[in-house]
């Protein structure tokens, strides 16, 4: 293809300069026809398609006789010459030869400028197909690259859209495991103050009673046991609050990303289904050297991937903490109730244990009673003994008084004599005796009642005991929160 330069035009659009004789050269007949351009310069550039009438654009003078009519009125006028005379001397002859020749020059260029035009229009229209399939092509590449890059749009769509469902799913499963953790801990609250108030009633003990027994120590281990699980479920709650913070914060990500893909989407699918004849289309001139890109597609992909990588991490520690804290509730329940039940069977021994001794206080204090009883009767035998043998006493020494009176020999130490004597000392001896018994009775009486206010102090101790121990205590204990409360789900 040749190079096209400005669009020529007939010679004969612009005349040629006016000649000093008559007629012009016979040399300058046959070249007056070429080179020549319009006089009027072209203003506007011959690349514009849409000015098709700037490749038309041509002379408006048209040469005319107008001077040759002027010139010959005012030779006529001048000069009358006689006309074969006038003709010789003003009128040029061609031969011919000049003739064809003039007329062959003019076929010659129409020829060639219609081959030019012909082949320039034949280019013209062949270059016009060309453009416009190429412009097709590169349009329909460029749709294709929009449906490609909707298709990798949609399918990050669908995969943050799959993402953010697992995450929102997690957040919930995590936040349901935090309310349970913080009902159990609420939970915890009141078997610890069962525990306190157990060990605060058994303060009220008297006595041998207040001691350090089996049953103190299990409610102290409980009460350790209660302070510690209370502690490792705070700090899984706030391991549990710092997790979801950080699943919201991945969610908020992935909503952002989820919320521009969809926007981006919608554009990208506009500008897809956009066609020559679609409406809205219009010029923006200097649109494409505008570069507003913030990312390249290894960028992009990576930024939506991160997005998705962070996601299933936080959301793989948040399963993973929620397992921990299913296993933390669990084992805390089973430690608790194992401790509950140590400390109720601390109780039920010690119990068992008081109301044995009870029951043997009891025992011991009845026969002390009996004892008491029979010693008190023994008193009285004994001072009724002592009572009869006073005047056993009395006689006898009446009588060995009345003897005294006896006048002169008669006051004889024979035998009956002897015998009242022997008879005092031995009443005496026996009043003695009794007397005696009946202090060592009175003694014994004393320590049998010591006995008893001990016995009954220590059977209203025992009562005190059973009754901290069996009905504060074990009835406070009644009211203990089953497994699935402790582990948060009621």
């Amino acid at each position: 293809m040749e190079l096209l330069g400005s669009t020529l035009t007939a010679t004969y659009a612009h005349p040629p300069p006016a000649s000093t004789s008559f007629l012009p050269a016979i040399g300058t007949i046959t070249s007056s026809y070429r080179d020549r351009f319009p006089h009027r310069n072209l203003t506007h550039s011959l690349s514009l398609p849409w000015r098709p009438n700037t490749y038309y654009k041509t002379a408006y003078n048209y040469p005319t006789l107008a001077p040759y009519s002027s010139r010959s009125q005012r030779v006529c006028e001048s000069t009358m010459l006689p006309f074969v005379s006038n003709r010789t001397t003003f009128f040029t002859r061609y031969t011919p030869d000049d003739w064809y020749r003039s007329n062959l020059v003019s076929f010659q260029e129409s020829n060639s400028s219609r081959h030019n035009s012909e082949r320039l229009r034949v280019d013209t229209s062949r270059l016009i197909q060309d453009k416009y399939q190429q412009i097709r092509k590169t349009q329909a590449h460029s749709t294709q690259n929009l449906g490609e890059r909707v298709n990798d749009i949609a399918f990050w769509k669908s995969e943050i859209t799959h993402e953010l469902d697992e995450m929102i799913g997690e957040t919930n499963a995590l936040t349901d495991i935090k309310r349970r953790l913080e009902r159990g801990l609420i939970e915890t609250e009141a078997p610890l103050q069962v525990s306190r108030e157990c060990l605060f009633h058994r303060e009220k003990r008297m006595g041998i009673d207040l001691v350090h027994d089996e049953a103190e120590k299990e409610l102290l281990a409980e009460v350790d046991t209660i302070l510690c699980c209370q502690e490792r479920m705070r700090q899984h709650l706030d391991k549990a609050n710092a997790q979801l913070a950080s699943d919201r914060s991945a969610q908020h990500e992935l909503e952002k990303d989820l919320s521009d893909k969809q926007a981006a989407l919608r554009i990208d699918d506009k500008c897809q289904h956009l066609r020559n004849t679609s409406e809205g289309v219009s010029y923006f001139r200097g649109v494409e050297r505008v570069d507003a890109t913030v990312s390249v597609p290894e960028t992009w992909a990576k930024f939506t991937d991160d997005n998705v990588l962070r996601s299933q991490s936080e959301r793989a520690a948040s399963a993973k903490l929620r397992e921990e804290t299913e296993n933390l509730l669990i084992v805390i329940a089973n430690e608790m109730w194992n401790q509950f039940n140590k400390v109720n069977m601390a109780f039920t021994n010690r119990i068992a244990e008081t109301v044995d001794a009870k029951n043997k206080i009891h025992i011991h204090l009845t026969k002390i009673l009996q004892e008491i009883f029979q010693t008190e009767m023994t008193i009285e035998s004994i001072k009724k003994a002592i009572k009869e043998k006073s005047a056993f006493l009395k006689v006898a020494q009446t009588r060995l008084d009345e003897r005294t009176r006896r006048p002169n020999v008669e006051l004889c130490r024979d035998m009956a004599q002897l015998r009242l004597v022997n008879e005092v000392y031995e009443v005496d001896e026996t009043i003695q005796t009794l007397q005696q018994r009946l202090r060592d009775s009175e003694d014994t009486l004393q320590s049998l009642a010591h006995t008893k206010a001990t016995l009954e102090h220590d059977l209203a101790v025992k009562a005190n005991t059973l009754y901290i121990d069996q009905e504060k205590c074990m009835s406070m204990r009644n009211s203990y929160p089953n497994t699935l409360r402790l582990v948060g789900y009621c």
